[in-house]
């Protein structure tokens, strides 16, 4: 049989060919991410997963679904496609470490105008370095071109992830109390929040993203694309060797909206913010804008990606735990009495 062709859509702007392409270039991408468990290969209706569920006595799933933002269009602007896809891993499995569970596997969404299969390759290989950093396989997928509803240029990336943790090993923020130990693990810059208001700020229609920055010591448009951190193997690491009862991961909201999520009623986080290590690109964001302290820390992750909230005798432990992981993990304040939920002071 033929492999399947219609003209009369290729007409109307959907190119199946080219689809068939991308799926080809892509392979060995997700082939890098295939761990035990995987059981079909890309190309089905459904991507096939077989968990190891050995040692559990009652295991939950826990999902994460997001997208990459208007990052992607500093991606686009710039004509590098292979890092978005590591934001958008990262979003996903950064939100399930939190509930203390392992991501397993994950599914990508690209909406394009124009499918051009080594774009589309780029995108998937960004997703699958996501995949690969947080030790989950990427099982399937789509690529839906949208022709005269979006520029050719122009694609939308999102995804969702599945994890699993044993019920007895989930993160209750209930377990947090007085004198717990908040722990900052670093960012790598603004990762994949805030850039409605960085594209405004820079003017990035209108810039040249190729520029150095001194301060930065790379261009802006290498800066504003720094993937965002994958936490989930040290993080794991540390589960085992503390007692961890909160984390947070601080995206859309900044310190302000995220933090008190793992924090319960009536404790309030008191974060010192000289203790907070904030990269250089905030200070540019924060003068270029002209933008004020609490919006700064209520909009961006001001260097903190993933807050842990730990019981001060095993704190040490866990900071132990995260440097042997490679991660430069630090002190910026301690869980108190108070009805604020967070105090940055």
């Amino acid at each position: 049989m033929d492999r399947s062709y219609s003209a009369s859509y290729a007409a109307a702007g959907v190119d199946i060919e080219a689809g068939y392409e991308g799926v080809r270039l892509m392979k060995k991408h997700v082939e890098r991410t295939f761990i035990p468990g995987v059981v079909s290969d890309i190309g089905g209706f459904g991507g096939l997963f077989a968990p190891d569920l050995s040692g559990m006595k009652q295991p939950v799933f826990v999902s994460g679904t997001d997208g990459v933002g208007t990052k992607q269009r500093i991606a686009q602007l710039m004509g590098r496609h292979d890092t978005v896809g590591i934001d958008c891993v990262a979003m996903c499995v950064n939100d399930i470490i939190c509930c203390g569970a392992k991501p397993l596997f994950f599914l990508d969404y690209i909406a394009i105008g124009k499918n051009l299969p080594e774009k589309v390759a780029q995108l998937v290989a960004g997703v699958a370095e996501g995949c690969v950093r947080a030790g989950c396989a990427l099982i399937g997928g789509e690529t839906a071109e949208h022709p005269g509803t979006m520029s050719a240029d122009d694609y939308d990336l999102a995804g969702f992830s599945v994890g699993i943790v044993d019920r007895e090993k989930i993160l209750d923020k209930n377990s947090v109390c007085p004198g717990d130990i908040i722990i900052a693990l670093p960012s790598s810059g603004i990762h994949s929040n805030g850039y409605s208001l960085v594209r405004k700020v820079f003017d990035v229609e209108h810039t040249d993203l190729g520029r150095n920055v001194p301060e930065l010591g790379m261009s802006l448009g290498d800066a504003l694309l720094i993937p965002t951190c994958i936490y989930v193997k040290p993080v794991l690491s540390a589960l085992e060797n503390a007692k961890i009862h909160g984390i947070s991961h601080i995206t859309g909201g900044g310190f302000y909206e995220n933090i008190p999520r793992s924090i319960p009623q009536g404790l309030c986080a008191k974060i010192e913010k000289a203790a907070v290590k904030t990269p250089a690109v905030f200070e540019l964001i924060r003068r270029s804008g002209n933008i004020s302290e609490r919006d700064m820390f209520n909009t961006f992750n001001m260097g903190v990606g993933l807050s842990l909230t730990v019981s001060k005798n095993t704190a040490d432990a866990a900071l132990s735990s995260l440097k042997a992981s490679g991660l430069d993990a630090y002190v910026i304040g301690e869980i108190v009495s108070g009805e604020d939920r967070i105090c940055l002071c």
